[in-house]
């Protein structure tokens, strides 16, 4: 499991991908913890097949069966700022929801409050 750790200011947006087993039946899902309300969270609307090493993606292109798949997922800190939350991705396959997740990743976001000057 992958932890990592950004700052943000309010109204700004990060951009997370996350190489999946999409085509093997896993999602990723995404619960905040913390002071959930200082960001939001939303899978971008476009998803994309991981080249293979060295190969260029092809615009466009249809998955391989099997293929790992590529999400974009939009992290962005809502205003007045002034929290921490944790988002904690996890790629299950909804149909088994017992089974442990095939893979975690941890996002630690801190919004910076901004403070009015004249």
């Amino acid at each position: 499991m992958e932890v990592r750790s950004i700052v943000l200011g309010p109204d700004e947006p990060y951009e997370l991908r996350l190489v999946g087993r999409g085509a093997r039946g896993y999602v990723w899902t995404w619960q905040v913890t913390g002071d959930a309300d200082v960001v939001s969270v939303a899978e971008a609307p476009a998803a994309t097949a991981a080249p293979a090493p060295g190969a260029a993606p092809s615009p466009g292109a249809a998955p391989s069966p099997g293929a790992p798949v590529e999400r974009t997922y939009l992290i962005r800190a809502r205003p007045p700022g002034g929290g921490r939350a944790r988002i904690r991705f996890a790629q299950i396959r909804p149909p088994y929801p017992d089974e442990a997740p095939y893979d975690e990743f941890v996002l630690d976001v801190e919004v910076v409050a901004v403070t009015g000057g004249a």
